[in-house]
């Protein structure tokens, strides 16, 4: 059990990397005024959430899933677990909608300024404290 809580842990921590940079990335290609500048964003957007923000998303709810298994009646007796399992969910949409962002930039579609991006910016971060709360406190 260690070992799954281990690489979750690890997963989790890539995940969030993935999900902090990618609305800064969106914040700097809102910002872009050069086309060499936009496709390069574009790049890097597209690398960041193919080739490490959705593995890692997925590699975190597999694991997840795993360590809910070795107690799973417990662990749904308990409202921390709840609220955490929402919390996730969360950034699972959150996750889905920066992918819709990322056709959006690929498209040359934005219609928003960097300012939205970086209030867009802060939603993970909220997240991330109350996810880590939740299961260090356990308050319910």
């Amino acid at each position: 059990m260690l070992w799954v809580k281990a690489f979750h842990i690890i997963a989790v921590v890539c995940w969030f990397a993935a999900i902090f940079y990618l609305p800064r990335l969106f914040v700097y290609h809102a910002m872009a005024e050069d086309e060499i500048s936009r496709e390069r964003f574009k790049i890097m957007e597209r690398k960041l959430y193919r080739g490490i923000g959705t593995p890692s998303m997925v590699i975190t709810i597999a694991l997840g899933i795993w360590l809910l298994s070795y107690n799973f009646q417990g662990y749904l007796s308990q409202g921390w677990v709840h609220a955490k399992l929402t919390l996730v969910a969360a950034l699972v949409a959150y996750h889905f909608y920066c992918g819709y962002l990322l056709k959006v930039f690929k498209e040359d579609r934005n219609q928003r300024s960097h300012v939205f991006y970086r209030w867009l910016n802060e939603a993970p971060v909220l997240a991330l404290i109350a996810i880590v709360i939740l299961v260090v406190v356990k308050p319910f």
